[in-house]
């Protein structure tokens, strides 16, 4: 008989509230973009969970055939790693990771760990990509926790339902969006960088004329003695 170990994610996204409930904090979609270190649409096409090297956690590496990069540079592949699993009749389940299945689409916010990529704000950075009346449509991973938005202390629906292009649509926007951002921020910077060099060049021409006026003022004076 499977033996089954629960344990709770240790992450400052989930604060478990009680036995069947948890909180955790609504991540915005701008933040999940700008954090991503990528961002893929995918197939996963195989699976493995094993111990991790102290034997402590287990492990499970989704590997997902990439069919489209909507931010970063993965190649052809890239294998997801995640914890918990099943390994020796043994079962780890951790609240608020988000788990795959052969065969499945889905689109993932990834970010680099000790362990290998893996998802960005757990469930909230996974949706499912599904094939509805012909079209392609991006669905929020369905979790068990309530969303909290933090700024204003109360709960928030999940995200709507979308199609894939406006969910690509929406992350180039904000990709656009950020990246013109810093440019202008940059050109600030330049402009003020720019501003204090000719400060300090009117100041040093200023010292120069007042330190010639100094010194013909004392030469006029050597000349009088």
């Amino acid at each position: 008989m499977t033996r089954k170990v629960f344990a709770l994610a240790v992450v400052f996204l989930l604060v478990p509230v009680a036995a069947d409930a948890t909180i955790a904090r609504a991540i915005a979609f701008d933040d999940k973009v700008e954090n991503a270190a990528a961002i893929v649409v995918g197939k996963c096409v195989a699976q493995r969970s094993e111990w991790d090297p102290a034997r402590n956690w287990i492990l499970t590496y989704s590997t997902f055939r990439i069919e489209k990069t909507l931010k970063g540079n993965p190649s052809q592949e890239i294998t997801i790693v995640t914890p918990g699993g099943t390994v020796d009749g043994i079962t780890q389940e951790i609240i608020g990771v988000p788990q795959f299945r052969e065969g499945e689409d889905h689109a993932l916010f990834v970010r680099p760990s000790q362990a290998g990529p893996t998802v960005l704000y757990l469930e909230q950075g996974d949706y499912r990509v599904i094939e509805e009346r012909g079209e392609r449509v991006v669905q929020p991973v369905v979790s068990s926790a309530v969303l909290i938005d933090t700024g204003r202390g109360s709960a928030v629906r999940p995200e709507s339902r979308r199609s894939l292009r406006e969910f690509e649509g929406s992350i180039r926007q904000t990709v656009d969006r950020r990246q013109k951002f810093k440019m202008e921020m940059m050109k600030q910077q330049k402009e003020q960088q720019t501003s204090l060099r000719s400060q300090i060049r009117r100041n040093r021409e200023l010292l120069a004329l007042a330190l010639i006026g100094a010194l013909l003022a004392t030469w006029q004076l050597a000349k009088r003695w």
